[in-house]
């Protein structure tokens, strides 16, 4: 596979996760999709799903319970930034190592369909 199919791959990937998540316009996804390199399907929504909790858990970090729940909505409901996938991207490691790559490849040489 070439590598620009698997960044367009992982772009489409990322769209499909993000489809009801604001984002920041400084969200680049190809730029993104270029960072997930090895990262499983599961891995992206991982991180996906971590990038769009970023700015509530900034905004709500030292409150209390009872001044989390008289927050506006609007001040929690904040868009996702490139930062906030950087971030999500260097806490959520990759699942797949390049050595369980070379064995699934390996074995599929040998034992897939062709």
């Amino acid at each position: 596979l070439s590598y620009g199919f698997l960044v367009d791959s992982r772009k489409q990937l990322l769209q499909l996760n993000l489809r009801d998540v604001k984002l920041a316009e400084d969200v680049d996804c190809s730029y993104v999709a270029r960072l997930l390199d090895g990262y499983s399907g599961a891995d992206i929504t991982n991180v996906c799903r971590d990038a769009a909790m970023m700015s509530m858990r900034r905004r709500i970090a030292g409150l209390t319970p009872e001044e989390i729940r008289s927050l506006p909505k609007e001040e929690v409901d904040l868009p996702v930034t490139q930062q906030d996938f950087i971030e999500a991207i260097n806490k959520t490691g990759k699942s797949v190592s390049k050595q369980d790559l070379v064995k699934y490849e390996k074995w599929m040489r040998e034992f897939g369909s062709t």
